[in-house]
Formats: structure tokens, C-alpha cells, sequence
């Protein structure tokens, strides 16, 4: 706006310079059209930059009453635009919109020599020129300022997008070492359990021992079947057997494994969505692999309920307890970021010879 102004005043201050070169116009018009057309452009670029309020109003103060003379002087279309100009730059300086009427009302007695009808119709002409003047300048500064709000919209919703896509990422990797965790770290538990159960009875039973080992070959090539599947199809839905049909089998693995394990199930089945039959199954999961690993328990059960109004897992064994020095690790803290995640709960509970138990549970 300020260098559309620019140009403006130097084809005002153009045109007079013309007419005083070719009609003999006075040159005191010449000399005040310098001037106006240096305030309004070194002096509105830097009241407007650096000035304030008071400085705006003083701006308005000395170039209307110059405008007025240049004008009186040389009434033709050079000093016509110095008023137009005039008029946008108080539009521009934001001044107080009765100030601005005031401005537009006064501009158009510049023409209060003439005859009445002539006056009349020039301060007309002028009136109009100078309020559409007014009016396309607001139109362009609210544009101009829907513009820098779009402008800053837009950065904050890029800042916005590339903070939600940082969460993803960490979600996801926090997922993944979820999964990890819960489904290959359980595996290898297992195969872990099974060889040194193969490498206790191999001196006095090796066909026993073979029998075990075979075990944990199967249990060891599943593992990797399932890392395989997660690397080649981590996009891709996988299906999952029934949750009762799954703990039936991590209890069936325990048994395996040298920890007596059974299963109960109270009420009706029921479907689930697949987060929270996940975040069941791995609570299962973990808990049985806590007892193999740290319990020296003699059996572990694990009861699925499906009663009430919210579905629990929970996994209790007969082993040592603990006094609460070991009821945090990756593996709970994964539990309770699934539990969190669905509205649900976990809770550890464990007390020194009196065993432990694991208990989650998730809303419908």
C-alpha cells in the first residue's frame, strides 16, 4: 500500500509539474507539490513506521492545510490525487473513524471559491473520489491483514501437524516396544525355560530331554514366524484367535515350561475390540512370564471374566512374592500405558510368601 501511495503521488506531482510547464501555471504550485509529495512519502513512511498516534495526527494536521493551498493554487487533477492520497493515508494510519469522516467532509470546501452550481459539482465529484478512496483502502487493509492471519494459521497448523506426527512417531515406537517386549521377549522366555529344563534331564534322560528341546525348537520357530509377519505386515490387520482360545494357550505353554497353569473363564463371551483384546492377552502374557522367570511358584492360574461391566485378566501363582522392590519394570509400565490408553486399570499386587497377581481390567 505504501508504495502503490508512492506511485500515486508521483504521477500527482508529474501531472503538475506538466501544467505549470505547459500552461504557465504558477510555479508556487510547483514548489508546494514538492513538498506535499516528499511529506507524503518520506513523512507518512516514517509516522507510519515509527510514529504513533500523536505523530498520525500531527502528519494529518500539516498535509491537509497543504493539500488545501497546492489545491487552491492549481485546481487540477495533480492536486485532486494529492487528496485521494491524503485521505488513503489516514485510512492507513488507523486513525479514529470520526477523524477520517472529518477529513472526507472537510476535503470537498477546497472548492468553496467557485460559483455555487460548479462548486456543487466538483465538491461532489471530490466527495466521491475521495470516500471510494477510503473505502477501497480499508477493503485492502483488511484483506492485507486476513492475509498475515492465514499466514500465521497456516504456521501454526505445519507446527501443529509436525508436533502430532513427532507424538505419532513416539507412539508408535513405544507400541513396537510394547510388542516386542510382550510377544518375542515372552517367546524367548519360554525357549529359555525349555532348554534349561532339556539340559537338567539330559544326563539321566536324554529322550526326555530331546522331547523338550523339540518343544522349544517349535516355540523358537513361532517366535520368529511372528517377527517375520510384524516386519512384512505391519500395515496389514492380522487375525487373532478368540481371547479364551489364546490364554488357553499361553497356560498351556506355561505348563510346558515346567509351571503347572490352569485357565477359568466366568460368564458369556463376548467380542471385543482388538486393542482391548490385546492389551488382555498381553497382561496374560506377561503374567505368566513373571511367574516362569521370578515366582519359583508351583502352579499359576489365570482367570478371564467376562462378568459385570468391564472384562478382566488376571493371573495369580503360589510363588515367593515380593515386598515390593520388583513391581515396576519395562513390562508393567508397558501394561499401564495400554490400560491408560483404553480408560482400564492394572494393578500389581504381591506380599513376600504369599505369591502375586496381576489384574487388568477394560471397559466393554
Amino acid at each position: 500500500m505504501n508504495r502503490a501511495l508512492g506511485v500515486l503521488t508521483c504521477g500527482a506531482f508529474l501531472s503538475i509539474v506538466l501544467g505549470v510547464l505547459g500552461s504557465g501555471e504558477p510555479v508556487a504550485a510547483l514548489v508546494l507539490g514538492a513538498v506535499f509529495a516528499a511529506l507524503a512519502i518520506a513523512g507518512f513512511g516514517w509516522v507510519r513506521t515509527r510514529g504513533g498516534r500523536a505523530w498520525a495526527a500531527a502528519y494529518v494536521v500539516v498535509a491537509l492545510p497543504l493539500a488545501f493551498v497546492t489545491f487552491t493554487i492549481d485546481a487540477g487533477v495533480g492536486t485532486t490525487l494529492f487528496l485521494v492520497v491524503l485521505v488513503s493515508q489516514c485510512v492507513l494510519l488507523r486513525l479514529p473513524l470520526p477523524v477520517i469522516a472529518l477529513v472526507i467532509a472537510v476535503v470537498p470546501l477546497v472548492h468553496l471559491g467557485m460559483s455555487l452550481g460548479e462548486g456543487l459539482r466538483e465538491g461532489l465529484g471530490t466527495l466521491v473520489s475521495v470516500l471510494f478512496a477510503a473505502v477501497i483502502t480499508e477493503l485492502l487493509l483488511r484483506e492485507q491483514r486476513s492475509r498475515g492471519e492465514l499466514a500465521e494459521a497456516h504456521g501454526k497448523l505445519r507446527g501443529y501437524a509436525a508436533q502430532a506426527e513427532r507424538l505419532a512417531t513416539a507412539q508408535e515406537r513405544n507400541r513396537v516396544a510394547r510388542d516386542i517386549h510382550d510377544g518375542l521377549g515372552h517367546a524367548l522366555t519360554v525357549v529359555q525355560m525349555q532348554v534349561k529344563a532339556a539340559r537338567a534331564v539330559l544326563p539321566t534322560d536324554p529322550a526326555k530331554a530331546d522331547e523338550v528341546l523339540a518343544k522349544a525348537q517349535e516355540q523358537a520357530e513361532a517366535a520368529l514366524a511372528e517377527v517375520r509377519r510384524s516386519v512384512t505386515a505391519l500395515r496389514e490387520p492380522r487375525s487373532a484367535p478368540p481371547l479364551p482360545e489364546a490364554l488357553q494357550a499361553l497356560v498351556a505353554e506355561t505348563s510346558a515350561a515346567g509351571v503347572p497353569a490352569g485357565l477359568t473363564v466366568s460368564g458369556v463371551e463376548r467380542d471385543l475390540p482388538e486393542e482391548h483384546r490385546e492389551a488382555l492377552y498381553r497382561a496374560a502374557q506377561e503374567g505368566l512370564t513373571n511367574v516362569r522367570k521370578h515366582a519359583s511358584a508351583g502352579r499359576a492360574d489365570v482367570v478371564l471374566d467376562y462378568t459385570g461391566g468391564s472384562v478382566r485378566v488376571e493371573v495369580r501363582d503360589d510363588g515367593a512374592g515380593t515386598d515390593g522392590g520388583r513391581t515396576t519394570g519395562f513390562g508393567l509400565l508397558g501394561l499401564q500405558e495400554r490400560a491408560a490408553h483404553l480408560g482400564g486399570t492394572l494393578e500389581f499386587t504381591s506380599a513376600p510368601g504369599e505369591g502375586s497377581t496381576l489384574r487388568m481390567e477394560v471397559p466393554r
